[in-house]
């Protein structure tokens, strides 16, 4: 239970494609002005770095921006809890999940929005990037009798 405004930094502050026991093996090298990357000139076609993971992301702000909105949330409920004791962030986590899970509107009258849940999560007044772009203009358009249909599980 802290009081973290900001998230951790879990991003590495440095990156290196060489380690003291493969410093002598030229094909575990990677480019030297790339780590991670595949170097075929210094070792053969066969990529022998694609078994390693890849970064978590490309700028150290980046980690930190996604993690943002969690780490506010949980510094509120820890401010109610030790304001108000354990009852009212149980509530109010009831309450989010209860509006989540009731709130359904059909694809072809515009899809869920998440006002409610917005509102009881103090968003309500916040454009984000999501609420202008959805991702779904490619989709074709649902057909609302198919769509009830599998809601109310008459699919059969």
């Amino acid at each position: 239970m802290s009081l973290r405004i900001a998230p951790p930094s879990s991003h590495p502050t440095s990156v290196t494609n060489l380690s003291a026991s493969s410093s002598l093996d030229p094909t575990t090298k990677g480019a030297p002005s790339a780590p991670g990357i595949h170097d075929t000139l210094r070792s053969s076609l066969s990529s022998t770095t694609a078994t390693q993971t890849a970064p978590a992301s490309s700028h150290p702000l980046e980690a930190r921006l996604a993690a943002w909105q969690s780490t506010q949330d949980e510094f509120k409920m820890t401010a109610l809890r030790r304001n108000f004791g354990i009852g009212e962030p149980v509530r109010r986590g009831m309450e989010l999940k209860i509006v989540r899970e009731g709130e359904w509107t059909p694809m072809a009258l515009g899809g869920s929005a998440g006002v409610s849940g917005d509102i009881l999560t103090g968003r309500d007044t916040e454009v984000t990037w999501e609420d202008v772009f959805k991702g779904d203009d490619t989709r074709e358009s649902a057909d609302f009798h198919a769509e009830m249909e599998r809601k109310l599980k008459m699919d059969w």
